[in-house]
């Protein structure tokens, strides 16, 4: 498997470096939901091979973000949005800060869906609500502010849910929508330290109904040594600037018959000079970076006619996994997108949660609190279908050793931990 820094020199250089045990956003430490660890966990039950596990108020599709000895975590009780800070050898809460009022369930979110994002020194947090704060460690506030007021309220039939992106010290924050609106979406870069909007950019778009809506998170990719944005929703991808937000490339393709429900949940990928564009049902679609303008035909790689809809994929650049939200999965070469295996199914539920890839093994969580894994490699194998107690949106994350699941009833720590 390629190094860290193989995987997305950009991605690293976003954050501070860290351990190499720390998860420190929504898809790991190279927005790839790639994981360099090993001696991984392949077995666990409600009280086999758990660490500790610690009491949630309420479901989340939030991930749980790891840097050090800190967890932190996006939380529903009560009615309100909070940010718990916990301690990572134990599982203690550390503290607790408000974020928002307006906790309310929409579809199967609640406003708690993104995720936080850390440098190491500071943490950020955004609920659905719009509210977005910054702390350090120890849990002082170190700004605040609320997008929907400054910019009008959001129109997603599902809700917010996407997650911030954090590069070069700021946030890149998506507002991609128009089911429930006619206001304009939006991209944002807003001042990691003061809170400051340094621009905002329209995104136009030509999607119907429900289709401009995205719960999609930005990646981030580099051509020919200049960073890019890259934003999904609203029936196209776009490459940003992130020094003014300029658009500098677009793609189309992802809804070719303009129907009107083909809102985005799964998010993009990037890696080793291919940017994996995945839709509803499909097409799924690999874009070659380095495009100016439309690149809807001049830099579409490959193209695959069934979409994972809400999970997103995850790739160690030799082969592409797609699991859809059923249960269904495909391998494909990441380069040519020829089918090496698949469709298989996996434990029959529904999956909201995205697969990581670790140690040879690929972790796939279902709404039922199974997590299932499967090897990686040119040929399918289940090799273990784990059960813990409650309903699954969120994501796992690794750290350490430890794979941390997310239910509407525990966080767990699966595994002693140690490389």
């Amino acid at each position: 498997m390629p190094t860290a820094v193989a995987v997305c020199t950009l991605g690293l250089l976003a954050l501070s470096i860290g351990s190499a045990g720390d998860w420190p956003q929504w898809r790991g430490p190279n927005l790839s939901g790639v994981s360099e660890e090993t001696n991984l966990p392949v077995e666990w039950g409600h009280e086999k091979n758990v660490a500790w596990k610690l009491a949630m108020p309420a479901w989340s599709g939030s991930t749980p973000i790891i840097w050090g000895e800190h967890i932190f975590l996006n939380v529903a009780e009560s009615g309100s949005l909070y940010l718990w800070a916990i301690g990572r050898a134990n599982g203690e809460v550390l503290w607790k800060k408000h974020l928002s009022h307006g906790d309310a369930k929409r579809r199967k979110q609640n406003m708690s869906s993104p995720s936080p994002v850390t440098d190491g020194k500071t943490v950020w947090v955004m609920a659905g609500t719009g509210v977005i704060k910054a702390f350090d460690f120890g849990g002082r506030e170190l700004w605040a502010r609320d997008i929907q007021e400054d910019y009008g309220r959001f129109g997603l039939n599902h809700g917010y849910g996407s997650s911030p992106l954090l590069y070069d010290g700021d946030l890149f924050v998506q507002c991609i929508h128009g089911m429930l609106t006619d206001d304009p979406s939006y991209v944002l870069r807003i001042d990691g330290e003061t809170g400051k909007t340094v621009w905002r950019v329209e995104r136009p778009t030509d999607a119907v109904r429900e289709s401009p809506d995205s719960y999609t998170t930005p990646a981030l990719v580099e051509e020919n040594g200049a960073a890019r944005i890259v934003v999904t929703g609203g029936d196209y991808v776009t490459g940003h600037d992130p020094e003014t937000g300029r658009e500098i490339w677009r793609g189309g393709g992802l809804n070719p018959r303009k129907e009107g429900a083909y809102r985005i949940i799964s998010s993009p990928v990037v890696y080793d000079g291919l940017i994996y564009v995945p839709t509803r049902r499909g097409p799924l679609q690999a874009f070659r970076t380095g495009g100016k303008g439309n690149i809807t035909e001049s830099h579409r790689v490959w193209a695959f006619d069934r979409g994972p809809d809400v999970p997103s994929p995850v790739t160690d650049g030799k082969y592409f996994y797609s699991f859809d939200d059923r249960g269904i999965v495909h391998c494909l070469d990441a380069k040519t997108g020829e089918i090496i295996w698949g469709p298989e199914r996996i434990a029959p539920a529904a999956y909201s949660s995205s697969p990581v890839l670790a140690d040879g093994k690929i972790y796939m969580s279902n709404e039922d609190g199974q997590t299932v894994v499967v090897k990686a490699g040119p040929e399918f194998e289940v090799l273990a279908v784990n059960e813990l107690e409650g309903y699954v949106l969120s994501s796992p994350a690794i750290s350490g050793g430890q794979i941390f699941l997310r239910t509407a009833n525990w966080l767990y720590c699966v595994g002693q931990g140690g490389d």
